[in-house]
């Protein structure tokens, strides 16, 4: 699952997209990658307070571009002459290079939007980006009509475009998902690094993960009978709930946890509203469910 991430230093199990190098891996590690890929290079030495603060910025941003440039770290301390022919006269110093030769650099400690505006400028390709966001699309379209194969491979083209790309890794996971591989879909998740993990659409597959894990030793047709026999038996509507999320129906999770907000709001100290409130979060802004999920609450709290 190396493509998940791209070439780099480790991560756990993984590559990563910031690497440490030094005179002898300048040729590989920057010179090489950027004929495929933008590499942005910081000079630093740890005898400058600065140079942490900024690798720290720099990697935060690196990442969050999922992919579409790398960052290698030279310690100008051991590699005095590569830092001599890269004509460094302080530290931290920046550099982007692009097609094996510099194109831009930046000298001394920027604020984090000239980072951003420097990595921007390094990783403008409007012709990938836009090929990058309709196979985005296609694979999404493709996973909600359960074309799961066609899902995976598409988001596996995507990953090998774009290592890293936090949209493709979450519908990647969510795959596994879907096929019931939900070891596989937490295994990726634990590679990623904590940058990763805190985007929007990684975040949403990891709550996720955790609620689904709560519906899968539900004994149903129990929780079915004891339904059928007392429908204010919110435990086991709530089990079904669960159950039905664990399997991927969100559609009924979300009716079952309106439906016991709606006849006993204070059950379980709230826990249908707080666990529904959950499960919206996972599902995201633009999911169907979702929004209709969040309109029938709010109309229910109002009363």
């Amino acid at each position: 699952m190396d493509f998940l991430l791209g070439g780099g230093a480790a991560a756990p199990g993984g590559a990563d997209l910031v690497k440490a190098s030094n005179t002898q891996g300048f040729m590989q590690d920057v010179i090489d990658v950027s004929m495929q890929v933008p590499v942005a290079v910081q000079f630093w030495s740890p005898r400058s307070p600065q140079c942490k603060a900024v690798t720290e910025m720099l990697s935060r941003q690196v990442r969050a571009l999922g992919g579409r440039v790398r960052l290698v770290t030279i310690n100008v301390d051991e590699n005095p002459q590569l830092a001599q022919q890269m004509q460094v006269r302080s530290v931290p110093a920046i550099f982007a290079i692009k097609d094996g030769r510099p194109v831009d650099m930046i000298q001394g400690a920027p604020a984090e939007a000239e980072v951003k505006s420097f990595l921007a400028a390094l990783t403008t390709d409007a012709r990938l980006n836009a090929q990058v966001d309709a196979m985005l699309e296609t694979a999404r379209q493709a996973l909600d009509q359960g074309q799961l194969p066609q899902a995976i491979q598409m988001y596996q083209q995507i990953l090998q475009a774009a290592p890293g790309n936090p949209g493709a890794i979450a519908g990647f996971m969510r795959c596994n998902m879907a096929a019931g591989r939900f070891d596989q879909a937490k295994t990726i998740l634990g590679q990623l690094p904590d940058d990763l993990k805190k985007h929007p659409e990684i975040a949403a597959v990891a709550a996720t993960l955790d609620l689904a894990a709560e519906g899968t030793d539900i004994d149903v047709p129990l929780a079915i009978a004891n339904l059928a026999a007392n429908p204010d038996d919110h435990e086991a509507r709530f089990n079904l709930a669960m159950a039905a999320y664990a399997q991927g129906d969100a559609e009924t999770a979300v009716k079952e946890l309106l439906e016991i907000v709606a006849r006993d709001r204070t059950w379980n100290d709230d826990g249908a509203r707080k666990r529904l409130l959950k499960i919206l979060e996972a599902l995201g802004p633009a999911d169907p469910v979702g929004k209709s999920g969040r309109r029938r609450l709010q109309m229910m709290l109002m009363v």
